[in-house]
Formats: C-alpha cells, structure tokens, sequence
C-alpha cells in the first residue's frame, strides 16, 4: 500500500500504538511491553509499517477489535512503526522487545535461514490450495513455508490518454518507444516521464527482466549478463535527453505527479489507482514496462506485504492463531483490505474473484497484465545482495563506467552476500 495524498510519505503517516484489550483500545507507547488489565493470558505485540492509505489504522484497529472479541484470552498490541520500517523491525529482532508479529515487504529468505521466522505450514490448513502457488514458492525456504501473503501489490506505468493522443503518440511497447514518448512528451515545464526522485526507482531491474535477463537464478547473481548490461546501458538515454521527473514533493508510490499535470507518464502501483481516477476519470490507461526489444517481454512488478511470526517469540502458538484467524480464515477482512484503502490484489483466489472493484475498468486491465508478465523479485535479493546492482546502475546511468564491467564487479559482491545467506 502506499499514500493517495501528497502530504503523506508512504512510511510516515504517524506512529504510535495500540492495545486491544477484549475488543477495548487503548493508547500505549511506540515500543509498549507486555501485559493488560483484561485478565488476557497473552498478550502479543504485532508490528505495522505505517501505511500512506487514509484509514489503514483504523482498519487494522478493527480487525484486532475484532480478533481480541473472539480470543478473549489473548491481547492484541498493535504498533504502527513510522521512519524506516525496515531498519526498526531488523533491529527490535534483536532485543527483547521483538514483535510476536510482524509484516516484510519482499520475502527475506534469509530471515527463515536465521532462524527468526517460524515456519507457518500448519496455519495455512485446507485453505492452502487457495492461495496463489506462486506466492506460495516465493515464501518457501527448503521445504517450509515462512509467511502469509496480506496482499500483491501490481506496480505499472501510468499514462494520461489526452496527453498521449494530443501530442500523436501511441502508448509505447518497447523501450525504444517509451523514451521517445517520454522526450516528446518533455516541455518547458513538465517533464515526460516520472519513475522516483533519484531518476531510477525500480527501472535497472525492470530493464534487466524486460530484455531476457535476470536477477538471481537457482542460488546464482545473474545480473552480469550481456543482456542485462545492455538493457542497463540503455537507461543513461532518459537521463541524457532530461526527460525525467526529478526531486519531486512526493516519490514514485504516489500518483500526485501525474495527477496534478506535472507529467504525463508515471510509474506507481495498483493502490494509487481509485485517486487517480477521482482525480482524471477515464483519463488514464495503464501499461507494463515496455519489452526492450524483439525477444524481450514486458513486466510489471510484484509486490505487497506478507505476514510473519517471530520464531523466537515468547508466544508463537497464539502469535500463528492471531495469523491465521485474520489472514487465512476471515475472507471478508481480506477482501475490506485489498479494495477499501486503495486497490491490491487478494492473495487468495476465492477473495480476489469476490473482489468486485478489481473486476472492471482498468483495475481488471492491471490484474490481468500482472498475471501474464508480473514478477517478482527473487527471495534472496535482500539489501546486501541488491545494493551492489543498485549502485552499478546508478554509476551506469550517470556515465561513470563501462556498464559490463561495472555489473561484473557488483556480481562478484553480490554473489559473497548470497552465499552468506546459506552459512
């Protein structure tokens, strides 16, 4: 999920806690600790980002209501965490006060390969097949799954159909096509094409996956390849011809660029969609990232956020009760997630084909895209396996190394990461 308004930044809404007690919210601190007043016997601390979309806490207020009513015996504190989820939640792993919940963004293998996550099999019971198999393998370290999928995130290229149509072009299908429309589409005040403030964003794998590459392949960094260097190289053309949008108010995750007219062409996600249609109508469309060239194919991004429990946790059992009464058994909390605070496709196939509001117009359209060319990105591709890509592609982009060379090198550091994550 991410923010629908500019003033929101999409991990810092607010921060605070909540303890459900018996269905009763209280106010606690950011970092609570244990224990009630209800007579509960446990009390379990499940850790949030905090999330851009209007009414998200109180979403998630309500399902812990909700949860607590029908487990009187467990206390639910929920702490939404502001700032840079990723590096709190790394760190309160450490310590004491660790959640007995928690959400990742993209699955950490590692994190099941150290231990700190608890296998979930036995959550999932006969609702399993359900699922999307594909999730499923994602979440799957030797054998054993480690998380329930809460929702996919599709991300895709949006455009104004007015803008495109006025100026004569048609929608891009290669690479070639899009920066071409994006320098066309380039004005005195406005630039053609928004992809993050650092002029990048997701674009380097993006251009990697759409010209036949790869990442990472059965335990090996792929990213060196002749292909993916190409493909790389190639990104230096939006940079040079100063047609991207950049250091803007708000990042990529939100739509206000291409709403408020400052460009034509963005990159975002499936959630912003219901505010840009507030905002344009019928006045969008949206796209995969174009192939590369002949021989390539198109790709949309996957994400979203998956459930865990901590294996380390002083309350495992009640920690997998509290994940599998929310994300596997209660269907029509799962369905108000994914529709009601922008749009995200259900991980579960019952739900997304009750989720009415993804069933037409545009939304219908994404989805679709997403199940023919969605990818996501692999299990192991955590901070230290991937920000050797990153900073070869930012090098690449500004004309600071020969781009072959310059993924050989972070290949070789890449791969030392990955082969610490099975030692």
């Amino acid at each position: 999920m991410s923010a629908h308004r500019p003033q929101l930044s999409r991990r810092g809404f607010l921060g605070g806690s909540l303890l459900f007690v018996a269905g009763a919210a209280v106010g606690c601190s950011t970092s609570p600790t244990g224990g009630d007043s209800s007579g509960a016997k446990t009390t379990l601390n499940v850790w949030s980002h905090a999330y851009g979309e209007a009414g998200t806490q109180q979403a998630l207020t309500r399902y812990a209501e909700a949860f607590t009513k029908a487990n009187p015996d467990i206390a639910v504190k929920v702490t939404w965490t502001p700032g840079d989820y990723g590096a709190k939640l790394n760190s309160a792993l450490l310590t004491d006060g660790a959640p007995d919940v928690f959400e990742i963004g993209d699955f950490s293998q590692a994190m099941a390969r150290r231990g700190q996550l608890a296998a979930l099999d036995d959550v999932y019971g006969s609702a399993k097949s359900d699922f999307s198999q594909g999730n499923l393998d994602y979440m799957t370290v030797d054998g054993k799954v480690y998380g329930v999928k809460m929702i996919d995130d599709v991300m895709m290229l949006y455009y104004r159909k007015s803008a495109l149509a006025k100026a004569g072009i048609n929608p891009p299908t290669t690479f070639d096509e899009l920066a071409a429309a994006a320098k066309a589409l380039t004005t005195k005040n406005t630039k053609g094409l928004f992809v993050g403030n650092d002029g990048l964003g997701d674009t380097p794998a993006l251009a990697v996956l759409s010209n036949g590459g790869d990442l990472v392949t059965n335990g090996k960094v792929v990213f060196d390849s002749p292909q993916a260097a190409e493909a790389v190289a190639a990104l230096k053309r939006l940079a040079d011809d100063q047609s991207l949008l950049l250091g803007f108010t708000t990042d990529w995750w939100d739509p206000s660029a291409l709403v408020q007219n400052v460009v034509p062409m963005q990159w975002c996600g499936l959630w912003a969609m219901p505010a840009i249609k507030t905002a344009l109508g019928d006045d969008f469309g949206v796209l995969p990232w174009p192939a590369f060239k002949a021989g390539g194919s198109p790709v949309l991004r996957v994400g979203g956020w998956t459930a865990c429990v901590n294996a380390k946790g002083k309350h495992v059992d009640a920690a997998k009760k509290f994940v599998q009464w929310l994300w596997v058994d209660q269907t029509d909390l799962q369905k108000d997630w994914s529709e009601s605070y922008g749009f995200h496709v259900p991980p579960r196939a019952s739900v997304a084909a009750a989720a009415d509001k993804l069933a037409q117009g545009a939304a219908k359209e994404t989805v679709e895209l997403a199940a023919k060319y969605g990818k996501h990105n692999p299990n192991t591709w955590d901070s230290e396996v991937s920000t050797p890509f990153s900073a070869a592609a930012k090098k690449i982009v500004s004309g600071q190394g020969d781009a072959a060379q310059l993924l050989s090198d972070a290949a070789k550091q890449a791969q030392t990461a990955l082969d610490k994550q099975h030692t």
